[in-house]
């Protein structure tokens, strides 16, 4: 890394600080084929944490047969005692709910769908049967003093629908937030979105009555345009941003859909911008070179990349 690179210049009207909600551990590895150890989770946890990552999402409590790389939760989670970080997981119902909490797990959220065909793949559920099943799980979380957040999958578009309404997205956000989420994270399943399309959501959002301070983004890189259509979303005032350490990570249910915005390529135009996170970049990049190594093949990001002088 050379001294003083990326020189911050500012954009006028950005946040000053944006919160990168870590989503590698989870997201990133639950299409890997080969079993990570749970103890190489553990580790990718703690160094994530230790670049300065304030939250990092850990882990899945889904059942094992769907995303069998995830059916260590029970494992990981009493190795992550005294790291310095906010570490959500992800449940699908109840019976997820429950097992998170006999863990004292304190943050958790919740996996919905903008669309009937990804709630039909992705849950077996229609749209209405799947907030059916959130209802209870986020008021349970609630009423243990939980932080939930609420994930929108198929926002910008799906592989079965193609375009999906914006009113639509808006509509199904909104009644999720309505059930108590404290955070609605809008994805770009398939890596379909354009700037002017990640605007208009956003106003959707707000003329539907969501707050852009309750927002966050995630973005898949696709055809190319994540980094793109975060500085669309940061442009409209949103703060928190969610990215995969080196890239990893896609969907088991959309095949169509490849790796996440990488952190290390949104630190480095996020610090390009003058905009603080608290991550220390080649830290975060040590991280990523040191799970590539683990998974036996390079970093897909071009930061890790260019960094670490890895083979491109």
């Amino acid at each position: 890394m050379i001294d003083g690179l990326p020189m911050a210049v500012p954009e006028p009207g950005l946040p000053e600080r944006v919160r990168i909600h870590e989503v590698g551990p989870r997201d990133g590895l639950q299409n890997e084929k080969a079993v990570v150890p749970v103890e190489v989770k553990a580790e990718f946890i703690r160094r994530l944490a230790a670049a300065g990552l304030s939250t990092v999402e850990a882990t899945s409590f889904v059942h094992p047969k769907w995303v069998p790389q995830l059916a260590d939760a029970e494992q990981l989670v009493p190795l992550l005692d005294g790291i310095d970080a906010r570490l959500p997981v992800l449940v699908p119902n109840q019976r997820g709910l429950e097992r998170a909490l006999a863990l004292g797990v304190r943050e958790i959220a919740v996996f919905g769908s903008a669309t009937e065909s990804f709630a039909k793949a992705n849950l077996n559920r229609t749209v209405d049967e799947s907030l059916a099943m959130f209802a209870p799980v986020v008021a349970t979380a609630k009423e243990a003093g939980l932080r939930v957040r609420g994930y929108l999958s198929m926002c910008f578009g799906d592989p079965w629908e193609g375009p999906v309404p914006l009113d639509r997205v808006a509509a199904v956000g909104r009644r999720l937030m309505e059930l108590g989420c404290d955070e609605l994270s809008i994805g770009d399943t398939i890596g379909v979105a354009t700037p002017g399309h990640v605007t208009a959501l956003l106003t959707a959002f707000n003329e539907a009555g969501v707050d852009t301070g309750r927002l966050a983004v995630h973005f898949h890189d696709t055809y190319g345009q994540a980094l793109a259509n975060t500085l669309a979303a940061l442009r409209h005032g949103v703060t928190t941003v969610d990215a995969s350490a080196g890239g990893l990570g896609g969907c088991p249910y959309a095949k169509s859909a490849t790796g996440n915005l990488a952190t290390e390529d949104l630190v480095w135009m996020l610090h390009g911008l003058g905009i603080s996170t608290g991550v220390d970049l080649g830290l975060l990049t040590a991280t990523s070179v040191w799970m590539a190594g683990h998974l036996g093949r390079p970093s897909p990001s071009r930061t890790v990349r260019a960094l670490s002088h890895q083979e491109l």
